[in-house]
């Protein structure tokens, strides 16, 4: 059974940062692309970031480019989402995913339909 299993989300000040991980028992993990998504109330989910399977090539969504930082530890299968300079509108339930394998680059996997797997999501709150 896959898992992924997200952490690190909670409550900060604006301008504070935060790194989120997202752990997944997952064989194929070290070649699949992996992405974060998030959903604030009352909004649908919206693409953060990818990163292939090597980490050699990322992906960004224009609200969080230059902010936020995908990266990937495949010995540990898990993905980490740094993110710097949070402000309030980054409030929302971040989710890890697992990609399809075969989509011929990262910049596709911005949307949910090129996901199979998803965690259950970690709260980020970011006060002003």
């Amino acid at each position: 059974q896959v898992q992924l299993v997200e952490s690190g989300g909670g409550l900060v000040q604006a301008g504070a940062s935060l790194r989120l991980s997202c752990a997944a028992s997952l064989r194929t993990f070290s070649s699949d692309p992996m992405g974060w998504f998030r959903q604030a109330p009352g909004k649908e989910r919206e693409f953060v970031a990818a990163i292939n399977w090597s980490g050699r090539s990322t992906y960004y969504a224009d609200s969080v480019k230059g902010r936020f930082t995908i990266s990937r530890d495949n010995a540990k299968n898990t993905v980490y989402l740094q993110m710097n300079s949070l402000k309030p509108e980054d409030t929302a339930v971040y989710y890890c995913a697992a990609g399809i394998p075969g989509y011929p680059g990262v910049s596709y996997y911005d949307s949910e339909s090129k996901y199979r797997y998803w965690g259950q999501g970690t709260q980020v709150t970011v006060s002003s």
